[in-house]
């Protein structure tokens, strides 16, 4: 407790606390949109309750690895070396999630592109098709949770040596991700081509934690900075569809050029 009330009369554990928070929240978003694709092929009476438990197996498994913290220090350390590349626990497990990833973004876009070609459904892709079951969802969520987790904890390590500090920013950024689960999954599901964006996204994600797997440092910067341009053009779309719809609404269903 007195190790806690000094660090709140420290500005700089409070800079390293916003910085940290900040941090775990633009990581969450990943794992956000993930969850959100997900959930999104359940049926409706499910997917609130989905999305909590993912959410929640989240921040158990954050909380879980901070108390495990020496052990995840250790993930650093090389296993094994190949053609003089060494590989630790922490680049086995990028590059499994990210093959993962990459296998499950390319499914689900090939899915979209083709959706008359599988049995499975996909966000907008129609009535007649089986929807995910519960289990199933949960199941890859709990994989991707954990990779994600792993990434979360190791940048909370690295940023700070306070573990208070870390479990505020964790249980911080878990909860903006529960607030913003909901509102996030409806507007995918109301806005179809969303979907293709945010598999891109995770198509992106799983190559770099691949690349990072293998020893090349990927910018977090970069990343993100090209998924919000992305996102800027999208929104740019969507508000072009939107005002021919209302053009082609006010004048009786046809498009001004078709006067």
């Amino acid at each position: 407790m007195q190790d806690i009330l000094l660090l709140m009369q420290d500005p700089a554990a409070w800079i390293a606390l916003i910085t940290l928070v900040v941090m775990e929240v633009v990581l969450g978003i990943d794992n956000l949109i993930f969850i959100s694709i997900l959930t999104n092929k359940l049926p409706p009476e499910h997917r609130d309750r989905a999305r909590k438990i993912g959410i929640g197996l989240a921040l158990i498994m954050r909380l879980g690895l901070l108390f495990a913290i020496a052990w995840i220090v250790k993930l650093d350390s090389d296993l094994f070396t190949i053609a003089g590349m060494g590989f630790s626990g922490k680049d086995l497990i990028l590059i499994a999630g990210g093959i993962f990833l990459v296998w499950k973004a390319t499914k689900e876009i090939h899915h979209s592109v083709d959706v008359q070609d599988h049995k499975e459904d996909l966000v907008g892709a129609g009535k007649n098709v089986v929807k995910m079951t519960f289990g199933a969802a949960i199941g890859q969520i709990l994989v991707l949770d954990l990779v994600f987790s792993i990434d979360s904890i190791i940048t909370a390590v690295g940023m700070t040596p306070h573990v208070p500090i870390m479990f505020i920013a964790v249980i911080t950024a878990v909860t903006v991700m529960l607030v913003a689960a909901t509102p996030l999954a409806n507007f995918i599901e109301k806005n179809p081509t969303i979907v293709m964006l945010a598999l891109a996204f995770l198509l992106m994600i799983g190559g770099t934690l691949i690349v990072e797997g293998f020893g090349v440092h990927v910018p977090k910067g970069y990343i993100y900075a090209a998924m919000a341009f992305s996102a800027g053009v999208e929104a740019l779309n969507m508000f072009s569809r939107r005002k021919r719809e209302r053009e082609r609404a006010a004048n009786g269903g046809v498009t001004p050029t078709q006067h």
